[in-house]
Order: C-alpha cells, then structure tokens, then sequence
C-alpha cells in the first residue's frame, strides 16, 4: 500500500468504489424511475441514476490519469482539462468520455432524458472505461 492509498477512509479500490456508483446507478433506475415503452417515467430518478453514473466515469478517469501521469497528477478542473489530457494516452477512452459525457451528464442529468436507450448505452459506456484501469 503507498502513503496516499492510507489516506483514503475507506478500503476500497478505485474501480470498486466506480462499480459501486454504477450499481447505485442502475438500483435507481430499476426500483425507482419505471419504465414503460422504451421511456423512463420519472425524470427525477434518471438525472440522479445519469448524475452517479457519470461520478463513475470521472472516478475511473482520475485513476487512470493518475497511473499514467504518477507524481505530477493533479485533479482535472473541468472536461476540457480531462479531454487534453487523456487525448495524450488514450483515443478510445477520449471517445468513450465524450459518449459518457454526452448521454449521462448532458442528456442525462442536465436535460434529463426519458429515453432508456440513452442511459443505457451511457452505463455500458462506463462499464468499458472501467476496463482501463
């Protein structure tokens, strides 16, 4: 265990704490937003399910950047910082932030989107990210 993983409160990895959100994510989804034809029900659920999914994504990005940029890791401020960044290391995860980006947190939480084909493809886009580190 390194210095900086004692700080950590809890015991759990990273990728745990990322599957952990995306579990939260789909919970909510399922007990909570209805489906009915292709469409949520309840707008409220879909913007927190979409808002923790995409709180997976940048958990898994800061991860990444972090093995990859070792000491000189600091935190990105904003998607344009994550986006340069990553454009460095990796095409395919840029591609799948940018998908991420587009269906969880835009259409997801800020428009909050009814359509259970966006938010689904947005949850299985992070499950690949997840794959990353």
């Amino acid at each position: 265990m390194t210095s900086s993983e004692q700080h950590h409160h809890s015991p759990t990895s990273p990728a745990q704490e990322a599957e952990r959100y995306l579990e939260n994510a789909r919970q909510i989804l399922t007990e909570r937003a209805g489906k009915k034809d292709g469409l949520y029900a309840d707008v409220k659920y879909v913007k927190m399910a979409a808002g923790t999914a995409y709180s997976a994504a940048l958990l898994i990005l800061d991860e990444y950047l972090r093995q990859k940029e070792g000491i000189d890791f600091t935190k990105p401020k904003s998607i344009e910082d994550y986006t340069n960044r990553l454009r460095k290391f990796d095409k395919k995860l840029l591609a799948l932030l940018v998908d991420v980006y587009d269906e969880l947190h835009i259409a997801g939480y800020y428009h909050g989107t009814r359509s259970v084909n966006t938010i689904q493809t947005g949850l299985s886009n992070v499950r690949q990210m997840l794959t990353y580190i």
